[in-house]
């Protein structure tokens, strides 16, 4: 399904093909000879997406934009199933496993391997052809690619970036965090209520 968001409708060459069950809304361009599989999302939240030639957005993988972060995925770059990519830009001839995890701002250099079910965090950025092993987490700039049992010190290096504050906007120390966070997100998700189908 392909729908109109904030005015804006996809643009798809017509060498790519988009599988029936997936959804693109709102400013998505994508290139020639991409291939989006069944139950893949892509969704521009107020931001452009852009997809190069060539690219593979696997089953149930999701691409959202948002207002202050777009998406720019390069040529020739595999999103494996269930991966997300949250307001990120990834280099040309990019792999990212089944289950990987990009985060807002994030940008990846070309020809990285972000492995199953790795996690590239908020700001991170990744020199071309880094390896993020299965399940490790990168973060940072200059880049720490830690493992998961590493908790303190991802943490540490995960505090400065400020994920409520970069993301949403809210100091973590906010009493009511969570009720602000899922009020004022809530509403812009409401936006969607007056999506169009540009089939």
């Amino acid at each position: 399904m392909r729908f109109s968001h904030l005015g804006a409708a996809p643009r798809i060459h017509p060498s790519a093909v988009i599988a029936p069950t997936a959804v693109i809304s709102g400013d998505v361009e994508i290139g020639a000879d991409c291939q989006v599989l069944h139950g893949a999302v892509v969704t521009a939240e107020g931001g452009a997406i852009t997809l190069g030639e060539h690219v593979i957005v696997m089953e149930n993988a999701l691409i959202r934009a948002t207002s202050t972060n777009p998406v720019h995925i390069g040529d020739h770059v595999l999103v494996g199933p269930m991966a997300s990519v949250s307001g990120a830009s990834i280099g040309n001839e990019t792999f990212l496993a089944t289950g990987t995890r990009v985060f807002n701002g994030a940008r990846i250099g070309e020809r990285c391997e972000i492995r199953i079910n790795a996690v590239v965090h908020v700001r991170t950025i990744l020199p071309a052809e880094t390896v993020v092993p299965i399940a490790w987490v990168a973060v940072g700039e200059p880049v720490l690619i830690l493992s998961p049992d590493k908790h303190e010190d991802i943490w540490a290096a995960q505090k400065d970036l400020d994920f409520p504050g970069y993301v949403f906007g809210l100091d973590r120390d906010t009493p009511d965090l969570m009720v602000q966070l899922t009020e004022r997100y809530g509403r812009s998700l409401a936006r969607h209520a007056d999506d169009q189908p540009s089939d």
